[in-house]
């Protein structure tokens, strides 16, 4: 049976032990930003790298049943699609807590050499047997508050298009595209509402998500602790304000009305705080709030608040990421089909 975030993203984050401590994962094509698999992405793909490390070399530790409750990663070098080669090393074996040290390593494309190093930090990592100890609310709310703390009212029809393309007349929430789908490949993966445009700041986001994996293995999905990973990194309608602000649409090269956009954002860091794992059956909606400090010298902060349809939060996320030109992405490297 697949998976709740179905089969496609199962068989896109799989990793396979190569020894005690190195494995091997094939970075997918079809999640990808312009030729460069997208962060998020990367980021699931280490998460799960993470649970598979424990369950194979130290099954017996966190009850069997390993988490990550924290993520630190230095995003170094632009990653490619295919094989990735990932080694861990144990930095501490504790009781209620153990930490490794992760590094994605890949050579470039079509390039006989030494691979380097492309990403690398820290998992902490527990399981729900230990995480016991003092639990207290706060009087801490979102502010400023959101359009509404309900998802969309979808109007469900035959059509999988036409679901999503309306909902409720009162609904304080629209269907949100980017114009930029054709480049950020990894976004045809995920159906985002948010508030209508002339009710969008530039600073601060709202949008609610669901799963959706395109490929011949996905279809409607649900949202995962695996799969959540790659949704803290997901927030189109925040990199499309810094592009219309910076510059027009671009049409692409290959003569088909394909439009670039004019920056690429690569992540520089990006730090995950997991505060509940998802149920078993996962999660039809969550949502999350986008938070952009400031832009400085083509530097960017962002802080992402997600929550479920009850109002817990599920994941913080901090990231420093760069605003470059798009061609810094494709330099060197053929782009994925835009059929993927």
């Amino acid at each position: 049976m697949a998976p709740p975030h179905t089969q496609e993203f199962e068989d896109a984050i799989t990793v396979t032990p190569i020894s005690s401590h190195t494995y091997s994962a094939h970075l997918s094509p079809r999640w990808t930003v312009g030729a460069v698999p997208h962060g998020g992405y990367t980021m699931a793909v280490l998460h799960r790298l993470a649970i598979t490390h424990f369950k194979h070399t130290h099954p017996t530790r966190h009850h069997g049943d390993p988490m990550p409750i924290a993520m630190q990663m230095n995003f170094l070098r632009r990653t490619n699609v295919g094989r990735a080669t990932l080694i861990v090393k144990d930095a501490k074996l504790g009781a209620r807590t153990s930490t490794i040290h992760v590094t994605l390593s890949q050579g470039e494309p079509d390039q006989d050499e030494k691979p380097t190093d492309r990403v690398v930090g820290y998992i902490t990592v527990s399981d729900p047997v230990s995480e016991v100890g003092l639990t207290a609310s706060s009087d801490w709310t979102l502010y400023p508050p959101p359009p509404s703390t309900r998802p969309p009212e979808i109007k469900e029809t035959e059509s999988t298009e036409s679901a999503h393309s309306n909902t409720d007349g009162n609904s304080p929430w629209v269907l949100m595209k980017d114009p930029f789908s054709g480049f950020r490949h990894v976004m045809a993966h995920h159906i985002l509402y948010g508030p209508p445009k002339e009710h969008r700041r530039r600073n601060v986001g709202d949008q609610w998500a669901r799963f959706h994996p395109r490929g011949p293995k996905g279809g409607p999905a649900r949202w995962t602790t695996d799969s959540m990973v790659l949704l803290t990194d997901i927030f189109p309608h925040m990199l499309t304000g810094l592009d219309a602000a910076a510059a027009p649409s671009r049409t692409g090269s290959d003569g088909k009305g394909s439009k670039t956009p004019p920056f690429w954002y690569p992540t520089v860091t990006l730090n995950v705080d997991f505060k509940r794992r998802l149920p078993p059956e996962g999660e039809e909606w969550l949502y999350s709030r986008i938070i952009l400090k400031d832009v400085r010298n083509g530097r960017t902060d962002i802080e992402v608040i997600m929550m479920n349809e009850r109002g817990e939060i599920v994941a913080l996320a901090n990231q420093i990421g760069l605003v470059v030109s798009a061609s810094r992405n494709t330099n060197g490297r053929t782009l994925p089909s835009a059929k993927i």
